[in-house]
């Protein structure tokens, strides 16, 4: 049985009012938002028993406004990056602000993380809903969203609903980061139970993974995982992996089984475990990608809960979604396999 409590309201100094919610499980307890549907805090018990909360984030939702790394949020209309801010549909193209190099990412300069959604309470969870008029942000239609929490013992379920009045690219994901040692309190503040997760253990289900170029974007192969340091099929520790790995880490879309059966229903796609703390991250999807982000771009400049400082590779992110640039991308297949069932090469134009 989940308990659904909602908190005091927040004003924001630009005004807007912030409503707080928590769910709680027997094993879980987790805070959400409505600017945003931001996750602030996921708190549960390691092997000990101890509580700690296992999500980055800020103290009030000030700091979410202002958040540049997208702390715990649903974001869209498009998740992730698109060549140039540019696509075209139904024969006419689309310019996108440009706030991520010289593409466009996450939803544009206010993304759906900036918006503050209608809640609605449920039994076992949040439904919350919002209305993004046409031509917001650059994109075409009316658009009407619901996201939906559960919680159900040690399960939390988001589910993504939209509803469209024109043709237009839609691609939806939560954005936490995660750090399974969690924040621990000590006097006066909260610090993190570790300053990276070098000692995590990942596992993601997936035969290719997309190259990108050095600008994020996808290069259109879709290439196998098989002797790289992409294969991920078996767990590996974090920190011994990203030595192997060119470049300042893990931001990649990692391509999962897409057959019209397999999208029904959920399917586990990634694991992560943490020895230190007993915790164990388990994540399935019905979408066709997921991308594996490694906090490569905090700094230590922003300061979270409590005054913790978070630092490159303090945290993860699995970001379950359709494929980066999908919109400009055309392929004959995602997941092309073999008899043995084994993808090879693809190429997308």
């Amino acid at each position: 049985m989940t308990e659904v409590t909602k908190d005091a309201c927040e004003s924001l100094p630009g005004g807007g009012t912030v409503e707080k919610f928590q769910l709680k499980s027997e094993s879980v307890t987790m805070e959400i938002i409505s600017l945003g549907c931001i996750i602030t805090a996921l708190k549960t018990k390691d092997k000990t028993g101890k509580i700690n909360d296992i999500v980055l984030g800020f103290d009030n939702p000030e700091g979410y406004l202002a958040n540049p790394r997208f702390f715990g949020a649903v974001v869209g209309r498009v998740a992730n990056r698109i060549a140039k801010g540019k696509f075209t549909v139904n024969g006419k193209e689309y310019q996108l602000a440009i706030n991520n190099g010289p593409n466009a990412i996450h939803g544009g300069l206010k993304g759906f993380d900036k918006a503050i959604w209608t809640p609605e309470a449920l039994p076992s969870g949040v439904r919350f809903s919002l209305t993004s008029a046409d031509g917001e942000e650059g994109f075409p239609g009316e658009l009407k969203v619901w996201v939906t929490y559960i919680l159900e013992g040690e399960m939390l379920t988001i589910n993504y609903r939209a509803q469209t009045t024109k043709s237009t690219p839609i691609n939806l994901t939560n954005h936490s980061y995660f750090n399974l040692a969690g924040h621990k309190r000590i006097p006066f503040c909260f610090v993190q139970g570790t300053p990276d997760i070098y000692d995590h253990e990942v596992s993601i289900m997936a035969e290719a993974y997309l190259p990108v170029d050095d600008t994020m974007i996808p290069t259109g192969e879709v290439k196998p995982v098989q002797d790289s340091p992409f294969d991920l099929r078996k767990p590996v520790q974090i920190g011994q992996r990203l030595k192997k790995l060119p470049g300042l880490g893990f931001d990649h879309n990692f391509c999962l089984s897409t057959t019209k059966e397999q999208q029904k229903q959920q399917q586990l796609c990634a694991r992560v475990y943490h020895p230190p703390s007993g915790r164990v991250l388990e994540v399935g999807t019905s979408q066709p990608g997921v991308q594996f982000y490694t906090a490569n771009f905090l700094d230590s400049s922003l300061k979270g809960k409590g005054g913790a400082v978070y630092p490159k590779h303090s945290a993860f992110c699995l970001e379950t979604q359709n494929w980066p640039d999908a919109v400009n991308k055309v392929c004959a297949t995602q997941s092309e396999q073999n008899k043995n069932g084994k993808i090879s090469s693809v190429n997308c134009s």
